[in-house]
């Protein structure tokens, strides 16, 4: 007898815990969908008790579980002013989380709400909320600020990083000599001995005071991947590829000083390659001549004929190879993508910098006419 009333008795104290929780869970999802949510320092000791019973006990699953399990990087931005439940809705369109009341109660119930800060941050679908609310987290963090132009080459970036963050320069050649060791999805096309020029995403860039070279790259390949990386999964799923398309948008990077001019020259270059005519590109002679010290620069000013003979091992040199060099001669800015991706439609051959000094071309369909527009 005493057993059963003791088996009763356990069994009233579940049924009555049981129906406290679903009370609890009801009162609060009722709360964060209406009202609100009160911040950590308004909670009162019978919230704290009743949330944190909600989330340890009938949420703890769904706050450790990820939207899913794809690890590529999004950029999410959270804009000055915007609330915990606007955040929360943002990451729940991004796919990031699936509960944006979740998110909004946990972090809410944790006291972070105060130090989410306005800025651009790297998320992925295969964290869950705990890690995202504390990747939001940079109220103290103190921060440095680089840019980095379009149309430099590793070497340059690694020049400028060492000089303004103090960063060596070979420490950053050295984790930028091997693509295939990120694991981004856009690099797996690249070629196995490919280094990461190319896919240095040119822009300016907010960083932890003190960041290492890794921080840096992985800010930088980040970046590519929520920029440049969809346009070039298009055209990859159009039949073209994107390792050369990336390639020839360097080149234009190069070539092009008037934003207005890119998709011309890109044309050019698209209708050489079309009849099998060689690219004879300047700036792949001098990516191929590399550093020039009595110049101070990686770019040599004044190619002479003997210049252009140049063979080199890389095969980069486009007046002594035919086709696209192996890979990008430099890091091209999305505008220049965008120009390969979308190229005028031109029958010009040829082009050549016009006289008046302002970066300007002037472009030819036969070779005569090319002749003729040549400085002298």
């Amino acid at each position: 007898m005493n057993r059963a009333r003791s088996s009763i008795l356990k069994l009233g104290v579940f049924a009555a815990t049981l129906a406290l929780l679903v009370f609890a869970g009801a009162t609060w999802t009722q709360r964060i969908r209406g009202v609100g949510v009160p911040d950590a320092q308004r909670m009162t000791g019978l919230d704290r008790w009743l949330i944190g019973t909600y989330l340890d006990l009938l949420r703890s699953n769904d706050l450790s579980r990820p939207a899913s399990d794809d690890p590529t990087p999004q950029t999410f931005v959270v804009a000055p002013g915007e609330s915990v439940a606007e955040i929360g809705r943002k990451l729940q369109a991004q796919g990031l989380i699936d509960d944006p009341d979740l998110f909004r109660l946990y972090v809410r119930f944790k006291g972070l709400d105060a130090t989410i800060n306005a800025g651009v941050f790297t998320l992925r679908p295969n964290m869950n909320i705990e890690q995202i609310a504390f990747a939001l987290q940079r109220s103290t963090a103190r921060e440095v600020q680089v840019t980095i132009p379009e149309g430099r080459r590793r070497e340059e970036i690694a020049q400028l990083l060492e000089q303004q963050l103090g960063l060596s320069a070979d420490e950053f050649i050295r984790l930028t000599s091997r693509a295939r060791a990120y694991s981004y999805p856009f690099l797996r096309g690249a070629p196995t001995d490919a280094t990461l020029e190319g896919y240095l995403f040119p822009d300016t860039y907010r960083l932890p005071e003190n960041p290492t070279a890794q921080d840096v790259i992985l800010r930088m390949l980040d970046n590519f991947g929520a920029k440049a990386a969809p346009l070039l999964e298009q055209a990859r799923q159009a039949g073209r590829s994107p390792h050369e398309l990336l390639t020839l948008a360097s080149i234009v990077e190069r070539e092009a000083v008037i934003p207005a001019e890119r998709p011309i020259i890109a044309s050019v270059f698209f209708n050489r390659l079309r009849v099998g005519q060689p690219l004879q590109a300047d700036p792949t002679t001098q990516y191929a001549l590399g550093y020039q010290p009595d110049q101070g620069t990686w770019w040599k000013k004044g190619l002479t004929l003997e210049d252009l003979k140049f063979v080199d091992p890389g095969g980069y040199n486009t007046y002594t190879n035919p086709g696209l060099p192996p890979g990008p001669i430099a890091n091209p800015g999305l505008s220049s993508i965008q120009a390969v991706l979308q190229p005028a439609q031109t029958n010009f051959y040829y082009f050549v910098a016009s006289c008046n000094g302002d970066g300007s071309h002037q472009f030819s369909v036969t070779f005569q006419e090319h002749q003729a527009k040549l400085c002298r």
